[in-house]
C-alpha cells in the first residue's frame, strides 16, 4: 500500500506499508531526506496489515501528508 501526493507535475511519496521481509512494515517519506527505514507495522498476517494500512491511510491521510510537508 503506498500514499502519494500529487504536486503539480510531480507525484511524492509519503508512505510504504509492504511485507517484503515476511512481517508488515512501515516506512515514512519526508521532504527533505526521502524515504525513512521501516519500522513494524502490524503483528498479525500480511493480509491482515495491509487491510489494516488501508484503514489507517483512509483515517489519516491528511495529517500524513502535513507531516511530510514540515520536513
Amino acid at each position: 500500500m503506498v500514499l502519494l501526493l500529487e504536486m503539480g507535475d510531480a507525484i511524492e511519496t509519503i508512505r510504504v506499508y509492504d511485507g517484503a521481509h515476511g512481517y508488515n512494515e512501515m516506512h515514512r517519506y519526508t521532504r527533505s531526506e526521502g524515504k525513512q527505514a521501516g519500522s513494524p507495522f502490524h503483528s498479525g498476517t500480511l493480509g491482515e496489515g495491509m487491510r489494516a494500512a488501508i484503514e489507517e491511510i483512509e483515517g489519516t491521510y491528511r495529517t500524513m501528508i502535513e507531516g511530510w510537508e514540515k520536513q
